[in-house]
């Protein structure tokens, strides 16, 4: 007798059902088990507001997360820059898998860089994060730019560019490399450019808490350093109280000497959408060995950021 197949909820745009792909390869592997993609339509993908209008936290996560406590998946895979920061105690975060490449990159056209769009070039992305960043970098550059609110798939996005109406696009560089598309990608934004969102490039794989045993063989795909960093910049933005749609960036990475990790740096960076006033700072500190500990690093330097002025920065806050 076959043993029954795993289901693994997850979102039906392209891009999540290629990253739920790889994880569920990946717990074939470990499990000995079949996994089978069980597409959930989710308030964040039929909704045609701005991100930034419907709450932008947990838009996506909701309808996932109840199939999970509902039975109807044994597991699923998030965006982890999707997740709300507060953890439903129903259900535990099994595996953080190695992180992605966190950066943003531009699709423009002509394969045009950033530092080469023409003056009045307009570049549409749906995140007030990144729009602050690029604003902030143009005008402190002599560029001139016009960010223009876009929202929609892979496809969507960059067929703006491709029928004229938008000089660039700006996305996430492990999406399209998860999609297969990251030929497309005509500038790399450096992270002292542009910081990416807490999370990005990385995947959240969640189970119910009452399911040990699969939490358990799900725990094998868990990135230790990955996790850590993510865990930081987590509690950056929950300790800022703002939601993913707010204009937050945060990047953990590791500082090293040759193959001896000696410390983790966390930069955030909070900002005015149209770049007028920004607050960026960063800490280090010795690399987390707990999950209390890469707490306290993202709560430390959002208290500095907040001594700074972030809150005034952010728009309404997250209630």
């Amino acid at each position: 007798m076959t043993e029954k197949a795993l289901r693994l909820g997850t979102r039906r745009s392209k891009l999540a059902m290629a990253q739920s792909g790889l994880v569920a390869d990946a717990v074939s592997q470990v499990t000995g088990r079949p996994v089978e993609l069980v597409p959930v339509t989710t308030y964040g993908d039929i909704s045609r507001e701005h991100l930034a209008q419907i709450g932008g936290t947990g838009v996506f996560v909701a309808a996932l997360r109840e199939a999970l406590q509902r039975g109807e998946v044994d597991f699923a895979v998030h965006s982890l820059k999707d997740l709300p920061t507060t953890q439903p105690e129903a259900l535990v975060l099994a595996a953080v898998p190695e992180r992605e490449d966190p950066r943003d990159v531009l699709v423009a056209r002509d394969a045009l860089k950033f530092t080469d769009l023409p003056r009045g070039a307009r570049i549409g992305t749906g995140s007030p994060r990144r729009m602050a960043q690029l604003n902030a970098y143009a005008r402190a550059h002599g560029l001139d730019i016009e960010t223009v609110p876009i929202r929609g798939n892979v496809d969507t996005r960059i067929g703006f560019v491709k029928n004229g109406e938008l000089d660039a696009v700006v996305l996430a560089a492990a999406g399209l490399n998860r999609v297969g598309r990251s030929d497309e990608v005509t500038d790399f934004l450096s992270v002292d450019t542009i910081l990416p969102a807490p999370g990005q490039g990385a995947l959240a794989v969640e189970c119910t808490a009452d399911n040990a045993d699969l939490a358990a063989e799900l725990a094998e795909l868990d990135d230790p350093h990955t996790r850590a960093a993510v865990t930081a910049e987590r509690s950056l933005l929950a300790a800022l109280e703002a939601g993913c749609s707010a204009p937050v960036g945060a990047l953990a990475d590791l500082l090293g000497d040759g193959q001896i990790v000696k410390e983790m740096r966390l930069r955030g960076v909070v900002g005015r959408p149209d770049g007028s006033a920004l607050v960026q700072l960063s800490t280090t500190g010795p690399v987390p060995q707990t999950h209390e500990q890469a707490m306290a690093l993202g709560r430390e330097l959002a208290t500095e950021m907040l001594a700074q002025g972030a809150a005034g920065l952010m728009g309404e806050r997250a209630q």
